[in-house]
């Protein structure tokens, strides 16, 4: 009938997805800057901080390691 057909949707994609899968140097790039500031992060958070700054410090590196891990995973599903 006129409009009750079921439509494929494709997979949804983030526009940062897109980006990274159309150019991969970048994603490598971004890849590699989110691994220095996790580092420089944890180092921070081993040597000590302030309880202010340790819950800052903690909730950037979780934002950190999620981004890490879709990256990650975008770039092992070329």
């Amino acid at each position: 009938m006129f409009g009750l057909e079921k439509k494929q949707k494709g997979l949804f994609e983030f526009d940062l997805e897109k980006d990274l899968k159309s150019n991969p140097t970048k994603a490598k790039a971004l890849l590699k800057t989110v691994e220095e500031k996790v580092h420089t992060l944890k180092n921070s958070l081993r040597q000590g901080a302030g309880s202010a700054d340790f819950e800052t410090l903690n909730k950037l590196l979780l934002g950190y390691t999620a981004l890490q891990r879709v990256l990650t995973k975008i770039a092992s599903n070329k």
